[in-house]
């Protein structure tokens, strides 16, 4: 197994902080201050020095942290490999994720999980994309679900994960229950081309993506409102302040006087949201178990019509 000082150093790594390093691990920070002093004397090598009042990586320090990538790679893979040839899972189970993905996919997953193999323990954390990844860094869970373009890590790219795609979530348009397109089952960008908009404020991801639905189709929108929470956006157009934008992954939730319609044509949006795992643990059989799980609840709720709103 990898010594937990090495998992450690690479927190420690990703994160730059002592303090940081201590809140993801779950150590204090004088317990993570003593195992990076351990694993200096241990390989006779200085690892960090000086920095004002912390410390940060030296050169040799960042060489190791880089070359354990392909160590963790090997040791997750080997144990995946051990615990199917043996016919036997973890006992422990951690899953992290945004709140859409965790209230609507993890949570079933958990629920499941925790049915089939009671003697399992799973966890689940709400939490945005960069700190799902260094909670993998850190084992503290074991699989992500993350909205691929709200990361600002590359995952394909990086070679301490690896994903895989679980769904693309389309983007339904919300209206007024009184709207003139309110009966409709489907609509174009173009027909709602000229209502008052509510999305996020210029320069959030969402907002990248609702201006380039309507790139596509040629069409300049009319922003009113911004909201940021869906919640707050459900609201603002059951108030009949506009229309606006809504994953098929978040529900309505029965909101007053909101109809979702679903949008069809040229430039119909939608989001890539992919499960991330460390590299090599993919072949685990309770990380595959789990994954077939996720997508068979994801394509439900995406192929679901719009009056079940799951």
């Amino acid at each position: 197994m990898i010594d937990s000082r090495l998992i450690t150093l690479r927190v420690f790594a990703r994160c730059g902080t002592v303090g940081a390093t201590a809140e993801l691990t779950g150590y204090s920070p004088s317990a993570v201050s003593a195992q990076l002093r351990e694993l200096q004397r241990a390989l006779g090598m200085q690892l960090l020095t000086k920095d004002g009042r912390g410390v940060r990586l030296t050169a040799t320090g960042r060489h190791l942290v880089a070359g354990s990538d392909s160590l963790v790679a090997a040791w997750e893979s080997l144990r995946a490999a051990a615990l199917e040839a043996g016919d036997q899972v973890q006992s422990h189970l951690g899953l992290g994720g945004f709140s859409t993905a965790a209230a609507r996919l993890l949570a079933p997953l958990a629920a499941t999980l925790r049915s089939t193999r009671p003697l399992l323990e799973v966890q689940v954390l709400e939490a945005n994309p960069s700190r799902c990844f260094d909670l993998l860094v850190a084992e503290r869970i074991d699989l992500a679900v993350i909205v691929a373009m709200q990361s600002d890590t590359h995952v394909e790219d990086d070679p301490r994960f690896e994903q895989t795609a679980l769904l693309d979530d389309p983007l339904d348009v919300i209206v007024p229950s009184g709207h003139r397109l309110a009966s409709r089952e489907t609509v174009t960008l173009e027909e709602l081309a000229s209502e008052p908009w509510i999305t996020e404020a210029a320069g959030s991801t969402y907002h990248s993506l609702f201006t380039a639905a309507f790139t596509a189709v040629g069409v300049t929108p009319r922003i009113a409102h911004e909201a940021v929470e869906w919640e707050t956006q459900i609201a603002f157009v059951g108030a009949g302040l506009g229309v606006g934008l809504l994953p098929r992954l978040a529900p309505l939730h029965s909101a007053e006087n909101v109809v979702r319609l679903r949008i069809t044509g040229k430039g119909s949006p939608a989001r890539r949201i992919v499960a991330a795992v460390r590299k090599g643990s993919i072949t685990s059989p309770l990380i595959q178990e789990s994954l077939g799980i996720l997508q068979v609840n994801a394509n439900r709720i995406v192929t679901a019509r719009p009056e079940d709103d799951l």
